[in-house]
């Protein structure tokens, strides 16, 4: 049988509260033991001492007489003169001591076999005083009666902190239930289709809450691809539907066409709407990868030599089209990055080829690089018409086309694949005004 881990949280909060207690009585008990020996312990030596005084002082009659004035303020006062054999000469102790006497700074003994005094334990202190030996000590009963409530005392407050461990786990146990029962809820809501629902946070900052902030981020995710989803399942149905539409119809015309020539014009217009649809899947694969990726597979590479390379490919391009291209190297050595090499270029490519496509007859395309507050920032820069603040989010977005846009080859997925490459690279993708034109940057961290 599995313990679920709400019960394995409460018995551990117990066991932690009784260990804790146990280890904690158990000094306490050890420390006040060790005291009250080291007091008895000094009480005798002072005693013994003092009895030995006033022996040398003023013999046997005197220390019977000092044995006599302790007895009658102690009850517990153990103080006998004993010959050799231990048998008692004078003062308070058994007739005949279970032990033979020798010097002894401190012990605890038992004093006699018959009696009164048989089993009796007491701390004493012996010394020799002529031919015979000082016994001077006390009793244990009242150490003994006061160990056994300190014991009480700790045994008490080991059940009373057992009570409470007990309590601290059934609390800690329904808190973290329901702490988890709401993300178990939340996810479990999700998986039944509400993309809407969320942990949510009570304020804090503590781990259940570190640990919704970042559910509801992969829920977030979640939902913002399922919503791409749809957008691009419905575009692609909506933007397919026109070109396979005139595929039939090129087609329908080569097959019915009775000139060569007039055959030879549909069969080009097919090839030409063929491309565009190959086109158009071939971007679709290129944002798939991109986002497929993961970081882990990016490798060291010069950033300033990308640049150089993506110029050199096409300067000639845009200078057949009668447009100015120029690079703009950073100013300083730029630093080797983590960098996806090829998607990289892709994206740079789509920037530019947006700008050969709407700069016109001699406007101008600027790719530069700049190393800014331990960015990297690629830009491309056209002097084309732009696109005003209030279409930006429609133009990232796939098979997002602007109206002024409409007349022109394309599936409104270039930016799309832009803005995919720059997530990889755990950046972001801006666009501004170029006044006029349109100036396009990634943004990559360093």
């Amino acid at each position: 049988m599995r313990i679920s881990i709400t019960a394995r949280l409460a018995l551990l909060a117990v066991s932690l509260s009784l260990v804790t207690s146990l280890a904690l009585a158990g000094l306490i008990w050890q420390q006040t033991h060790d005291d009250a020996i080291e007091a008895l312990r000094r009480d005798t030596a002072q005693q013994t001492d003092a009895f030995a005084a006033v022996y040398r002082s003023g013999g046997v009659p005197a220390l019977a007489q000092a044995i006599a004035d302790a007895q009658a303020d102690d009850d517990s006062l153990v103080a006998a003169l004993v010959d050799r054999n231990g048998v008692r000469r004078l003062g308070v102790g058994p007739d005949r001591l279970a032990f033979a006497p020798s010097v002894e700074a401190f012990r605890i003994e038992t004093l006699g076999t018959a009696g009164d005094w048989a089993g009796q334990e007491a701390g004493i202190a012996i010394r020799p005083l002529g031919r015979d030996w000082l016994v001077s000590g006390r009793l244990l009963d009242d150490w003994e009666r006061t160990q056994r409530n300190i014991e009480q005392a700790l045994l008490l407050a080991v059940l009373l902190s057992l009570v409470l461990g007990v309590a601290v786990g059934l609390v800690l146990t329904r808190y973290v239930t329901r702490r988890l029962d709401r993300i178990a809820g939340a996810v479990d809501a999700v998986a039944a289709g509400d993309l809407t629902r969320r942990v949510g946070t009570t304020g804090g900052s503590d781990a259940f809450d570190r640990l919704a902030v970042r559910i509801d981020g992969m829920l977030d995710r979640i939902d913002r691809l399922m919503a791409e989803l749809r957008v691009v399942t419905d575009s692609i149905a909506h933007d397919l539907r026109s070109p396979i539409a005139r595929l039939r119809a090129r087609a329908e015309a080569a097959v019915t066409a009775t000139q060569p020539q007039q055959r030879d014009a549909a069969l080009a217009g097919l090839i030409t709407e063929t491309d565009l649809v190959m086109r158009m899947l071939a971007v679709l694969l290129e944002i798939s990868r991109s986002e497929a990726v993961t970081r882990d597979t990016l490798l060291p590479f010069d950033p300033a030599a990308l640049i150089e390379e993506i110029g050199d490919l096409y300067a000639p391009v845009a200078e057949e089209a009668g447009l100015n291209f120029a690079i703009a190297p950073p100013s300083a050595p730029a630093p080797k990055v983590k960098l996806h090499r090829e998607l990289l270029s892709q994206a740079l490519a789509n920037l530019i080829d947006n700008g050969l496509r709407h700069a016109g007859a001699g406007g101008a395309i600027t790719l530069s690089l700049e190393v800014v507050s331990g960015e990297l920032r690629f830009t491309v820069g056209d002097r084309g018409p732009g696109i005003p603040a209030g279409d930006r989010a429609q133009a990232r977005s796939r098979f997002g086309r602007l109206d002024s846009a409409r007349s022109l080859p394309g599936a409104g997925l270039g930016l799309a694949l832009v803005e995919s490459v720059a997530r990889l690279h755990g950046g972001r993708l801006e666009l501004d005004d170029n006044d006029p034109g349109l100036i396009a940057t990634i943004v990559v961290p360093r």
